[in-house]
């Protein structure tokens, strides 16, 4: 017999939503992550980081005030020895982060034997891991958008004049990259909370897939399309084909597509992603820069794919802790 909608509402008033108690783990989550010892130690770390790579970049900036019109932007991708940008910090500073928000959710309370005690009150598995999964994800967007406020506030106190609003609607977009990003790694160590008993195990295999995509992804891309599509003849189109190859198969990390999501909306000169042909190559030789829109339809396969991946993961966590057998 089907369910009506009256019917099921009825069975939410006698037993409860399975969203019940949703943002009361959303809370008490995001209380233990902000006052913990361990996200503090990064929080201070990544501080740290940002202040030293904006100074350094507004020292290098100070001389073109006026004469760039995506001057605040330059404030996240500019670098000098022995500092990279601020971005390049990102990419090592963000999965670490999502990791530790996320490695021990589900195990830390299995082993401190906590999770029997929480399901027995009127919270469902599905409030619980979604809301742990949601503490994480506010804290990590927490914590990056009071990073770009101290990036935008000495910005305005260093070098004196205000942003535009297309500069500030860039670095909206990519502070929202940068949460997707991080997304796909607190997915992931959310499911390894769930498959390994031990929070140990977890954060060393969600630390090694991370290196694994960022060290060794390329280059076993680039081996993997040079054995598939082999330069035989010395053809421009089968170096096309290998190039077109290899960039798809690293596309499959999220540093790949995070990379070139922020190339295209911190660059605003970037018309293409990948090999560029003498046709793409109009108005950027004068250094047009493209409108935001456009940016934004050049990145959105990026966006969708972090997005699509923080989603997978979450749903394969979801479904293995559900049908995971909890003892008091």
């Amino acid at each position: 017999m089907a369910t009506t909608p009256q019917a099921t509402k009825r069975k939410w008033e006698r037993e409860g939503s399975p969203w019940t108690g949703l943002w009361a783990v959303v809370a008490k989550e995001m209380a233990d992550h902000l006052t913990g010892v361990r996200m503090r130690i990064l929080e201070i770390l990544i501080v740290l980081t940002a202040i030293g790579t904006v100074y350094v970049a507004i020292q290098n900036l100070r001389t073109t005030v006026g004469e760039d019109p995506f001057l605040f932007l330059r404030l996240f991708t500019t670098g000098k020895d022995p500092l990279p940008a601020f971005v390049g910090f990102l990419g090592f500073l963000v999965p670490l982060i999502a990791i530790a928000l996320g490695f021990d959710a589900v195990n830390g309370e299995m082993n401190r034997r906590t999770l029997s005690r929480v399901l027995a009150q009127p919270i469902y598995r599905d409030a619980l891991l979604f809301g742990k999964f949601l503490a994480g994800l506010f804290t990590l967007a927490l914590v990056l958008a009071a990073i770009w406020l101290l990036i935008y506030g000495l910005g305005l106190l260093r070098l004196g004049v205000p942003p535009s609003g297309e500069e500030v609607a860039r670095s909206l977009w990519f502070l929202v990259a940068t949460v997707a990003y991080g997304g796909v790694w607190l997915s992931l160590s959310l499911l390894f909370s769930i498959v390994f008993r031990q929070p140990a195990t977890a954060a060393l295999s969600s630390i090694a897939v991370w290196l694994f995509f960022t060290v060794f992804w390329g280059m076993i891309a680039q081996l993997v399309a040079q054995g598939l599509q082999p330069v035989r003849f010395g053809l421009p189109q089968e170096f096309l084909s290998q190039a077109q190859l290899e960039l798809g198969l690293a596309r499959i990390s999220p540093n790949t597509l995070y990379g070139e999501a922020v190339l295209a909306l911190l660059h605003p000169t970037v018309r293409a992603l990948g090999p560029v042909l003498p046709i793409q190559l109009q108005g950027a030789i004068l250094g047009t820069p493209l409108p935001l829109s456009q940016s934004l339809l050049l990145i959105w396969p990026q966006l969708t794919g972090l997005i699509a991946a923080t989603l997978l993961l979450f749903v394969l966590g979801y479904v293995l802790f559900q049908r995971q057998e909890i003892r008091a």
